[in-house]
């Protein structure tokens, strides 16, 4: 098959109407709203009925009062900037650059491989963080987090 050979599918191509031609109606029907010019209804109209779209209630979406966020730090992060026997606290990851601010509590989650033998301060630890940074020889220390409920 050669490029010139090319033709869409039969019945894909369709002539459109073309109106106002000699038809006393052209090509329009009789009389009515979608007969005249610039007539016609807006999609969603559903002849004078208060249409779906005002029927549903507008989505405002959801807060989650119980919902706690964290700073979340990895392991493979702890090998950047830190010695080795390093005590790490969440002030000290925001001096190093890994998280922004101290307002949040700290979660080290478990990705990547730790080289070193650290002690970590945090407030919270997945299972395989807390496995890896052990393994390394590092010691975990849990810190305490006052939550306010509702906060944003």
């Amino acid at each position: 098959m050669k490029p010139h050979e090319l033709r869409p599918p039969k019945g894909a191509k369709k002539r459109r109407k073309r109106v106002a031609r000699g038809d006393k109606s052209a090509g329009r029907g009789t009389k009515g709203q979608k007969a005249r010019s610039g007539g016609g209804v807006r999609p969603y109209f559903e002849g004078g009925q208060l249409p779906l779209v005002r029927r549903l209630p507008q989505l405002r979406g959801f807060y989650n009062p119980f919902k706690k966020e964290y700073a979340i730090v990895n392991v493979e992060r702890l090998n950047e900037g830190f010695e080795a026997e390093t005590e790490i606290s969440p002030q000290a990851l925001v001096e190093a650059g890994i998280i922004k601010s101290v307002t949040l509590p700290v979660k080290v989650l478990g990705r990547g491989k730790l080289e070193k033998p650290l002690t970590v301060r945090a407030h919270a630890f997945s299972h395989t963080a807390r496995s890896k940074i052990e393994a390394a020889g590092g010691e975990i220390e849990v810190l305490e987090f006052k939550w306010v409920r509702g906060r944003r």
